[in-house]
């Protein structure tokens, strides 16, 4: 167990957290969400001693070991790759360095000898027999394949330094986890090999995420952080997300009767409680939700930004032809080979691959902003297309502010339409006049769906658009996406995006390509579809 009493962080005048106090118990998980900037990593950092709180102290159960992910890639660059795993469990690998100094030493005497037996038997008790088959075990269920354990840090890839500091906090079975954004730069079968892991996991896990599907999968509670306050509540991320709206809903309806109000949530628990079954902590997240009081349900201050497209006119049904299209990097590597496919009139299509940087170049190519290295496509004339690039850096490289930036992309120029557009994305009073150069990842991404709305397009391209944004606008973006009467192509590293709005998928690699007509989850289930995709890497 670990507890935080009257937590306080303030930086000058900014108060980050104000006097919270909160418990988390064993064998819960519990998903810290909040708006960017609330200060969740911080609070993270708090629990793991990394930053002195103004005020009050945390404390853990004597005895008990806490594991933090590390964020530092390179921290561990003067180890191989299965040692810095087996360096999580910092008191078991001291005894193994001192047994192997002692094993060393040439001169070995008695009192070594002595030593040497106390030492084994604590490694023994720490099953530090098993240290490195458990290591390789959490290694290769994490995707880092046995060729990479005995590398050097140093010399592998940052998508495998990532792999490897996630096993080393997950390594030894610690009392107390804490995960910083644990999914970052893993591909969906390593992230679903963590949501199997975490809901099999004992102990206490904090997790911090944007991913709303690995949230509803691993977490039984959510620990909101909101107004400089932490407030727990049971169930899962779309459990708080939809019985708050709903709390919401019945705070603005003054006409309701108290009575029919309890009754509403009442409904909404049990239904939410027999859906449980879908997750994979369904036994212990079902029970909680039984015992919830309708009390503990409560109305979130969190605010969504106002998405929704429309297009200006339908299409026709030529879209989109794709002829043998062939991509190569600077290396003589495929990017993509040969992808070929009719895009019809409202497909929505998830695109994805094991290397997001071929889709990077896929959707360059198709918008004119890169050359094929073979074949070729053409787009309907009736269509019309708007692009989110995965770098949007250049559209930002100007002396304007926010309502002159997004007057260059609307019909309509006057400055109260813009003030009042610019609202809906969450961009208020003075922010509206910030200079677009000084923007946050999020606030770019806020400003490029604008753009798109602006637009008024029938075909809508987008490649990794949940990128930097919090989770109310990931939800809001989802909801804009699935509504859309029209054709949209995505790349999106969040699987409930993929498996709630694409009705096909096309998966690319340097082999070649995977078309099915399907969702995301039947894709990755299907046996099949499985040998077909391995063929094409």
């Amino acid at each position: 167990m670990i507890s935080c009493s009257n937590i306080s962080l303030k930086f000058g005048k900014r108060t980050l957290f104000e006097e919270v106090n909160i418990r988390f118990s064993a064998g819960n998980c519990y998903g810290l969400i909040g708006a960017n900037g609330a200060g969740k990593s911080t609070f993270l950092k708090i629990m793991a001693g990394e930053i002195d709180p103004t005020t009050g102290q945390v404390e853990i159960t004597p005895g008990e070991r806490m594991a933090v992910l590390k964020q530092n890639q390179f921290e561990f660059d003067d180890y191989p790759v299965l040692e810095t795993v087996i360096m999580g469990h910092k008191k078991l690998y001291a005894i193994m360095k001192e047994r192997e100094a002692i094993y060393a030493n040439p001169d070995f005497s008695e009192e070594d000898g002595i030593k040497a037996s106390e030492l084994e038997s604590e490694f023994a008790d720490l099953n530090g027999w098993n240290a490195d088959a458990e290591a390789a075990e959490l290694l290769s269920g994490l995707g880092v394949k046995e060729e990479f354990h005995y590398s050097m840090m140093a010399d592998v890839d940052p998508t495998i330094k990532v792999r490897v500091l996630l096993a080393q906090a997950l390594f030894g079975n610690p009392d107390i986890l804490l995960l910083d954004e644990p999914t970052n730069n893993l591909d969906v079968e390593s992230v679903l090999w963590l949501e199997e892991f975490l809901a099999e996991f004992k102990n206490t896990v904090i997790v911090i995420s944007h991913d709303r599907h690995f949230l509803d999968q691993v977490c039984t509670h959510v620990a909101d952080l909101d107004f400089n306050k932490i407030q727990l509540f049971t169930g899962n991320y779309s459990f708080w997300y939809e019985s708050s709206q709903l709390a919401l809903k019945q705070r603005s309806d003054q006409n309701k009767k108290m009575e029919d109000k309890r009754k509403e949530l009442q409904d909404f628990i049990e239904r939410f409680s027999a859906n449980a079954s879908k997750s994979k902590q369904a036994t212990s997240r079902k029970k909680l939700l039984e015992k919830l009081q309708i009390d503990e349900i409560k109305p979130s201050s969190r605010r969504y930004p106002g998405i929704l497209f429309k297009s200006d006119r339908e299409a026709g049904d030529q879209l989109l032809t794709i002829e043998q299209l062939t991509a190569i990097d600077e290396e003589g590597n495929y990017f993509f080979k040969d992808v070929t496919c009719t895009i019809n009139k409202n497909d929505k299509v998830a695109f994805v691959s094991k290397e997001p940087l071929s889709l990077m170049q896929f959707f360059d190519v198709l918008m004119g902003k890169k050359e094929a290295h073979g074949g070729h496509y053409k787009w309907g004339v009736t269509t019309s297309q708007s692009y989110i690039p995965r770098e949007n850096g250049e559209y930002f490289d100007l002396e304007y502010n926010l309502i002159d930036w997004l007057r260059q992309y609307s019909k309509d120029k006057d400055e109260t339409f813009i003030r009042g557009f610019l609202g809906r994305m969450l961009f208020t009073g003075e922010e509206t006049l910030k200079s677009c150069k000084v923007l946050s990842g999020g606030e770019k991404v806020r400003c490029m769906l604008s753009k798109m709305m602006l637009e008024s397009a029938n075909v809508l391209v987008m490649d990794d658009p949940t990128n930097h944004l919090d989770l109310e606008s990931i939800t809001a973006l989802n909801n804009a996406m699935k509504e859309f009467n029209g054709t949209i192509l995505f790349y999106s590293h969040d699987y409930q995006i993929i498996n709630t709005v694409a009705n096909r998928i096309i998966e690319i690699g340097p082999k070649g390509f995977v078309d099915k007509l399907m969702t995301y989850d039947e894709y990755l289930a299907d046996e099949r579809v499985k040998q077909q995709r391995e063929a094409i890497y």
